[in-house]
């Protein structure tokens, strides 16, 4: 189950790109007060909801949890991922070095440990127009489109074992598709401004990188296959 062990990963970091943009975008300081943008605030606040305690099978459940039982039912080890997670979380670090290190400590797969590379590189710019083209072109406007893909061509003939995970697809496909690819795309109006302001450049510069980020993932995962038929 290579495919899993690599794309649990882009599950956990996708969460730390929507919280640099919670950060930015809405206000999660004390004393409160409104700030943002109206649009944005309204858009964050849905995913956080749904991505760290969705309402699914009758439980609430944060959706790296939903992949992660997905993955175990499917009898794919999840030890790896967990591993690396408890180790980057408890040491608070997120530099490459860090990265690194928590990578050869919990052996992550060289594919999924150069697409969270990447993803913390755009956290690390410190300009939240950077980090939302990554979210908004990388994850948001591209899911649905990978993942129903990815239902169509599903083997049908596995005795059930992916239940769990078409559960979490199909979840996706209707919340990403329906309301927030659209609402990303407005966010990004706002955070990079008008037509003639110099974020655009960057914003553009940043989603090529993500959506090559992305292709870079699968591309390694499918070489991680072809090595393993071999």
């Amino acid at each position: 189950m290579v495919q899993f062990q690599n794309h649990v990963f882009a599950v956990w970091d996708f969460m730390s790109l929507l919280k640099v943009l919670q950060r930015h975008l809405t206000c999660v300081d004390i004393p409160w007060e409104p700030k943002g943008f109206r649009e944005s605030r309204r858009l964050i606040n849905e995913i956080v909801l749904g991505e760290e305690s969705d309402f699914v099978g009758g439980q609430n459940i944060s959706h790296l949890e939903l992949y992660l039982d997905s993955m175990k039912y499917a009898k794919a080890d999840t030890a790896v991922f967990e591993k690396f997670m408890h180790t980057i979380c408890k040491s608070s670090d997120y530099t490459e070095k860090s990265l690194e290190a928590a990578f050869a400590e919990a052996k992550s797969p060289r594919p999924a440990a150069e697409f969270v590379k990447r993803t913390f590189e755009f956290i690390q710019s410190g300009k939240v127009h950077i980090v939302a083209a990554a979210f908004a072109f990388g994850r948001e406007d591209l899911i649905p489109l990978m993942f129903t893909g990815l239902l169509r061509d599903m083997n049908k003939g596995l005795g059930g074992i992916l239940d769990t995970f078409i559960v979490y697809l199909e979840r996706h496909i209707e919340v990403d598709g329906e309301d927030h690819g659209p609402m990303s795309l407005r966010m990004m109006a706002e955070v990079c401004g008008g037509e003639e302001d110099p974020r655009w450049d960057e914003a553009i510069e940043a989603a090529v990188n993500a959506l090559q980020a992305r292709v870079d993932l699968w591309d390694g995962v499918v070489a991680e296959l072809n090595k393993r038929k071999q």
